[in-house]
């Protein structure tokens, strides 16, 4: 549904994308995760005919989104992180409206009652609480009924109950063989959500998988994970603990390959109380996908300059700095 190989995006000397490769299966949920200018908007917008690759090269449903992007939007859907939507349309109407563009679209009315918008169905845009407006570009996103659907933060400034019907729906995309790319900052929520993780930065795979292959501990899977304060002494620390190494693998985040026994847990806890140090949580065995992420992202290195989507974006912010992607104004027949 989704093949990208060896996609390189470049804005002059900024290298954004590197040879980035993956693929997204039928009915399946992939979550592309990096920092903020680690090439994700780079490579979705390239995905969505948006820009042109320097590069490589990517299909989606086996069409070049550049040479064949009006046979490939009737097929796909594109949920904005914001902006796209007339401010003083109401929702029924913007809805009625993106089905006219389409053969065969989804009933605007039982989208609505989808995403919980059918008592706001109609208020104008400007209106809308921000939550509100997400489930609104997702409603848009869907009305099509499209193949692949491209999702941008789909849960970014949301209530939890909010976020739970928003699961909820994407989950259902998969159960009708839906393609779903999604990115996001909630890793919590792509773990539980997503059937494929693909982590980048610095315009470069670092790593692939199911989020269970991707948090699976190594070496032999025995592991206590804890929180203290930054650049303990891990040398001490280690050999308190028989020798197992301690590792900081984030800032104020630690990981010991030894086996989470009470034994152990008594002698990490007895050391840390004999230097003064607080303990800020303590895990057993499995690492989240937060864990992973922050590791890997931690570990990677730049080659050259730093891929930048804000560069992409026109709006020369710092790295790793704040910023949303795409302009307020654009509807995705805007393309």
């Amino acid at each position: 549904m989704i093949e990208v190989r060896d996609l390189v995006v470049r804005y002059g000397d900024l290298v954004a994308v590197d040879g980035v490769s993956f693929d997204a299966r039928p009915g399946e949920i992939l979550a592309l995760l990096g920092p903020n200018g680690a090439g994700k908007t780079s490579t979705v917008e390239v995905l969505e005919g948006y820009r042109r690759p320097s590069g490589g090269s990517a299909r989606v449903l086996g069409l070049d989104p550049q040479a064949d992007h009006d046979d490939l939007v009737r097929r796909v859907g594109v949920m904005l992180q914001q902006g796209g939507v007339y401010t003083g349309a109401r929702p029924r109407e913007v809805l009625h409206l993106f089905a006219a563009y389409y053969d065969d679209p989804a009933d605007p009315d039982e989208l609505l009652e989808r995403v919980g918008l059918a008592d706001r169905a109609s208020s104008s845009w400007r209106t809308l609480s921000g939550g509100e407006q997400q489930r609104l570009s997702l409603a848009l996103a869907l009305v099509g009924r499209p193949e692949v659907v491209f999702l941008d933060e789909p849960t970014a400034g949301i209530d939890p109950a909010g976020r739970q019907l928003i699961r909820t729906v994407i989950a259902g995309l998969r159960d009708q063989g839906v393609t779903v790319l999604l990115t996001s900052h909630d890793l919590d929520e792509v773990e539980r959500l997503a059937d494929r993780v693909v982590i980048i930065d610095h315009g470069r795979v670092l790593a692939a998988g199911a989020p269970a292959e991707l948090t699976r501990p190594g070496d032999g899977g025995e592991q206590i994970r804890f929180g203290a304060p930054t650049r303990l002494d891990t040398v001490a620390l280690t050999d308190r603990l028989g020798g197992a190494p301690v590792r900081e693998v984030a800032p104020g985040e630690y990981v010991a390959e030894v086996a989470p026994s009470p034994a152990n847990v008594a002698a990490l806890t007895a050391w840390l109380a004999e230097h003064d140090l607080p303990l800020a949580d303590l895990r057993a065995g499995r690492q989240s996908l937060e864990d992973v992420f922050l590791r890997l992202t931690a570990e990677s290195e730049p080659s050259g300059e730093d891929g930048d989507d804000d560069v992409a974006g026109g709006r020369g912010a710092a790295r790793r700095g704040p910023g949303r992607r795409r302009g307020a104004g654009r509807t995705r027949e805007g393309r």
